[in-house]
């Protein structure tokens, strides 16, 4: 068989994808570039079973059978890879996402596999602990946080009218989430999800995310007053007023709230409804796609799956909610 290749298009990925071996060989080519290794003990020592698919250990401990799924986020699952490959390449590539009712009529499963599916994917499309720092020196972050859901008006007619009775008054009447974004002008974007919105919150996030001596921008907020004085991060704060202007020269955070826009369409028109407790995965998608704005989709989709092995997600973990 050819060297296998990261394929172009959507239609290249469906065909390409089609047939089992060439998407083992692509997964096995992207996990181990330099030859299989034992997800257990880590030799090199192993051999293929062709008829099983999976490989063999020559050292001896447990589990000395292995696939390529295990330790991976496709740990567990039934479906083949021509299943799992195509899905990948629609999450990661179209920009307002893909909804779990649209992938479940076009891979043939059911809605709830591919919303489990889905999930899994964007752990995998989450950016690692060893990203870095934003800005520095001579650079510039944007700040702004929002809110994310419950206005009535996004409600569905059966939410709607419980808001109506006297139970729900409040024109929230839903769960709200608070998301604290930070964006590099020119680079990239962090996003979080945040239980308030206080001042020790806020520069708590700041110092771990943005390096010292970068300009920051922000709106008016209270909470951000003060940055620049912070001892040891030499931050050179700057406000626009959005009640005044929305730019001030070369402040603004106009950027930053671009990205708001793409990750509430992606939420009111693709996904609908978000319960808060599984928000974070959304935003990991919606900064993902932002990062790496300007590859390729087949890059996108490489880097996806480069990131997909030590990250394992199960049922059970997904929809327990913290606390409970």
């Amino acid at each position: 068989m050819d060297a296998p290749r990261t394929p172009t298009s959507l239609t290249d990925a469906v065909r390409y994808f089609s047939d089992p071996d060439r998407c083992l060989a692509y997964v096995v080519s992207r996990r181990w570039p330099n030859g299989v290794t034992c997800p257990t003990c880590g030799s090199k020592k192993v051999h293929f079973l062709a008829n099983q698919r999976r490989w063999k250990c020559s050292e001896k401990h447990d589990k000395r059978q292995f696939s390529a799924k295990v330790g991976t986020i496709f740990e567990d699952s039934a479906l083949p890879f021509e299943k799992w490959l195509p899905a990948m390449w629609l999450l990661a590539n179209c920009k307002n996402g893909i909804s779990s009712y649209e992938l479940a009529k076009g891979i043939g499963v059911t809605q709830r596999t591919a919303w489990f599916m889905l999930q899994r994917l964007r752990l995998a499309m989450q950016e690692k602990a060893t990203g870095g720092k934003l800005g520095g020196p001579g650079g510039t972050v944007e700040i702004d946080e929002t809110w994310i859901g419950g206005a009535a008006r996004w409600m569905n007619a059966k939410r709607r009218k419980t808001a109506a009775t006297g139970k729900a008054p409040s024109p929230y009447s839903t769960p709200r989430a608070m998301v604290l974004g930070m964006l590099e002008r020119g680079g990239r974007v962090r996003a979080k999800t945040m239980k308030r919105a206080t001042r020790w919150d806020l520069w708590s996030e700041i110092t771990d995310a943005v390096e010292r001596g970068t300009e920051i921008h922000t709106d008016e907020l209270t909470a951000y007053q003060g940055l620049s004085a912070l001892p040891g991060h030499d931050y050179a704060h700057k406000i626009v007023n959005h009640s005044e202007r929305y730019v001030d020269g070369n402040v603004h955070t106009n950027n930053i709230e671009n990205f708001w826009a793409l990750l509430k369409r992606s939420i009111k028109g693709t996904y609908v409804s978000v319960e808060p407790f599984h928000l974070f995965r959304y935003l990991d998608e919606q900064a993902f796609r932002f990062n790496t704005r300007k590859d390729q989709d087949s890059d996108r989709f490489a880097d996806v799956l480069s990131q997909v092995a030590g990250r394992r997600l199960t049922y059970k973990q997904l929809t327990t909610q913290p606390g409970s």
